[in-house]
């Protein structure tokens, strides 16, 4: 589908004639009515997810559909046609196929974590019962097969260099070497620490889990909703237990105490990090997923016309180099 395409969707898929809301990311497109939000795959192809093909992209809704059946319950609910009939753009009716979309239950915006972290209305409570729910869904995961590798980790951390140009660009000379030494200084690290990080596999701290647990993607309802797994990479949802909470780790530093308290029950529950290195592979795992916000906040900024919002681009540069 085209923008423009989108915008026509937009218009047509919420009554009485109020268009939808659209929120955008670098590979998908969300409208959001009164009830329902509909997710559509951008037909974008990245080095770490193809939805190039309509197949393909029909193929990753059904499986986004089954993954996030995990963690949540009458949130996801099902794949509907987007179609072409004459000239109108239609989601669930009879006419030409020209993509797919994931039918949803639409929440509280307004009780997105990320949104209550800015307002410091995140509590205690909030942290716990996220702590004991991610704690439980890690507890019951399928232990992932496929072993890790420190090549294909090391490749990964260094994907974030094909944006060097787009941070010369924008930010200059220094972004681009400090990109360049968190790169270096990832694979020294991991091949200092090689050896426990593939013990880790196999004493059962690598599971199938989210991928991609930041607080964007939890709502803090009455109990959490995790949202929004990763269904286009298995690799990237196959995952070391500290690399998964260090993604949400790294957005709780914006309230003090919260990472420290999140932590603390987690662990008590999933007693996962049991030395002192494996405190330094959880703090690699927090610089990792620094690594991949940068990228993504740089993708989402190519991909915008306009002026570009670079505080997100500045504060991950900042926190990769912690």
């Amino acid at each position: 589908m085209t923008t423009a395409q989108i915008m026509q969707l937009a218009a047509a898929c919420a009554p009485a004639g109020k268009p939808a809301t659209l929120v955008e990311t670098h590979i998908s497109w969300v409208l959001l009515t009164d009830e329902w939000a509909f997710k559509i795959k951008k037909p974008v192809q990245f080095s770490f997810l193809d939805f190039s093909t309509l197949e393909r992209r029909h193929f990753f809704c059904h499986r986004e559909l089954e993954l996030n059946a995990r963690l949540t319950s009458g949130v996801y609910l099902q794949v509907q046609p987007v179609v072409q009939r004459g000239e109108a753009i239609l989601i669930g009716q009879e006419g030409t196929v020209i993509d797919y979309a994931i039918q949803m239950k639409r929440l509280d915006n307004t009780r997105q974590m990320h949104l209550l972290l800015e307002q410091g209305a995140v509590t205690p409570t909030h942290i716990t019962q996220l702590a004991k729910q991610i704690a439980t869904f890690h507890a019951h995961a399928h232990r992932a097969s496929p072993k890790l590798n420190i090549e294909a980790m090391q490749h990964n951390f260094a994907d974030i260099l094909k944006i060097n140009a787009f941070l010369q660009q924008t930010v200059g000379a220094a972004a681009v070497a400090a990109v360049t030494q968190a790169v270096q200084a990832s694979a020294d690290f991991l091949t200092q620490h090689e050896h426990r990080i593939m013990q880790r596999q196999r004493q059962g701290f690598v599971v199938d889990g989210h991928g991609d647990l930041h607080a964007g993607n939890i709502f803090l309802l009455k109990q959490p909703v995790i949202f929004d797994c990763i269904e286009f990479n298995d690799a990237l949802r196959q995952l070391d237990m500290l690399d998964e909470i260090a993604f949400l780790c790294l957005d709780l530093h914006q309230q003090p105490g919260l990472e420290q308290l999140f932590l603390q029950q987690y662990l008590q529950q999933m007693p996962c990090m049991e030395t002192e290195e494996d405190e330094h592979i959880y703090r690699y795992y927090k610089q990792y997923r620094a690594n991949i916000r940068l990228k993504v906040a740089c993708l989402r900024a190519i991909q915008q016309s306009g002026a570009i919002d670079m505080r997100d681009i500045q504060n991950y540069l900042q926190l990769l180099q912690m």
